[in-house]
């Protein structure tokens, strides 16, 4: 899965380096450790042994666990009794919860020698078992397979042109998809150089791409700051202008954002689709038109088709629908869920639950989540995305989050939480602007001003917090 062999630094944290050579000896020392057990937790820090970690379980062929160190008690206990790992892997010296007391610790040391190659798992070997956010019921622990993992990482790398001299700069976190998957093991596969901030700073964001850094990922809440300050930083905007690729996932990039980017530094920003059930589905190419708001076309070995509410599948460009996907890039099953395996299938399709658009070019755009960014106010189907990019154009917008709730006569009507800019704009004059800039039935009914969003580690709204 991985070349492990050139002098060239694999790893950057801070001031802490390991080069492939050295990746390979001290991961391959512990993974001699780890064979046969059943399955390892990680405890996902922010850390060069967490990368050490992950690697060291993918060579010993033992599914690993990520946990999101900021995890609540019960979500802990959830995935702990869910998972059953054999031990958990830490980096010295971190402070472990209550709830991993049951768990036998081993810290990760970057102690190596001389190792001898242990054999390749099969395609179809769990590598990693992610949990989802728990949007709908207790968390589900997706089982990926090391097929998906090499899949996904090979089609972007030949969608965004990516290379073992590509020095790919980050601050995401290391227990998603994101962080971990493309974010770790992308440059280790291609046997290039992560370099990670350890936590997310425009001014180190500069420093890094003015130095070696040639690609940098990021999510939107990471460029909204971006955009906020690219104007008046010309360190920010030189260093911007000289990467090769900026790509932004995990959530919807307004397009405002991608304007002010484009306006300071001449780039603009790549966006791809991708879940955790599915890995990466869709991506703007990096030779390819790079349209604000779209996610780009299937990348190599996916399939992409939108259903509507019947499950018929929708042709042309221009119809919504739900976003459905299969491909070498799919999980295998959510651990000791076969009926909520079964259920998120159709006909050999995993049900996205993402609604989407598809244009004349074969570029999709992520409209919004089924259940919670479709409204149906009137007898139209509304898309929040939309809503939110309009208010966004508004100068006294600085975010924004529509959701829908029940009204007696629309059968829902249109809710905007802002966060303003400086002194509150008027209601009235916020919902004026969408039916000027859209269509008067998608204005907002109600406005309701916020000091900020919920979100989530990854920078997504949690538009049920909102309601609650």
């Amino acid at each position: 899965m991985f070349p492990l062999s050139s002098d060239r630094v694999a790893l950057r944290f801070r001031d802490r380096t390991l080069t492939h050579a050295e990746l390979a000896s001290c991961a391959g020392t512990l993974a001699s450790q780890l064979v046969g057990l059943p399955r390892v937790a990680i405890w996902a820090t922010p850390t060069i042994e967490t990368c050490v970690a992950v690697v060291a379980a993918l060579l010993a062929g033992v599914p690993a666990v990520p946990l999101n160190p900021k995890v609540g008690e019960r979500e802990l206990a959830h995935i702990v009794a869910d998972s059953a790992p054999a031990c958990v892997l830490v980096a010295p010296g971190v402070q472990l919860p209550a709830g991993l007391e049951s768990v036998p610790r081993r810290d990760v040391t970057l102690d190596g020698g001389p190792v001898d190659l242990l054999p390749e798992p099969g395609p179809l070997t769990p590598a990693l078992i992610v949990y989802t956010s728990g949007t709908t019921g207790s968390p589900k622990g997706v089982v990926l397979p090391r097929r998906a993992l090499v899949s996904t990482l090979d089609a972007v790398a030949e969608a965004w042109e990516w290379t073992p001299d590509d020095v790919l700069v980050h601050a995401l976190p290391l227990f998603h998809v994101h962080g971990l998957i493309l974010g770790v093991l992308g440059p280790v596969r291609r046997g290039g150089t992560l370099h990670h901030l350890g936590k997310f700073s425009t001014t180190e964001l500069a420093r890094a791409l003015s130095a070696e850094g040639t690609m940098m990922f990021g999510v939107p809440t990471m460029y909204h700051r971006i955009a906020e300050e690219v104007d008046t930083n010309p360190a920010l905007a030189d260093a911007l202008r000289q990467a090769r690729l900026l790509v932004s996932g995990s959530a919807a990039l307004p397009v405002r954002d991608h304007e002010r980017i484009f306006l300071a530094t001449g780039q603009r920003v790549v966006e791809r689709y991708g879940m955790t059930e599915t890995l990466m589905n869709t991506s703007v190419r990096a030779d390819g038109d790079r349209k604000p708001g779209a996610v780009g076309v299937p990348l190599p070995g996916v399939e992409v088709r939108l259903v509507d509410d019947d499950g018929s599948t929708l042709s042309g460009s221009g119809a919504v629908g739900e976003i459905q996907v299969r491909g070498s890039n799919m999980f295998t099953e959510y651990l000791n869920r076969p009926d909520a395996t079964l259920e998120a299938f159709a006909d050999g399709w995993f049900r996205t639950g993402d609604v989407g658009t598809r244009d004349d070019d074969g570029y999709y755009r992520i409209v919004g989540r089924k259940a919670t960014d479709i409204i149906k106010s009137g007898g139209y189907k509304i898309g929040a995305g939309e809503i939110e990019n309009a208010l966004l154009e508004h100068p006294g917008v600085a975010e924004v989050a529509v959701t829908g709730e029940p009204d007696d006569d629309l059968g829902e009507r249109i809710i905007a939480w802002v966060v303003p800019v400086g002194a509150r704009p008027a209601a009235d004059e916020l919902a004026d602007h969408v039916a000027r800039l859209l269509t008067p039935h998608k204005r907002p009914r109600v406005v309701r001003f916020v000091e900020s969003l919920p979100r989530n580690d990854m920078g997504k709204v949690v538009k049920r917090a909102l309601r609650a």
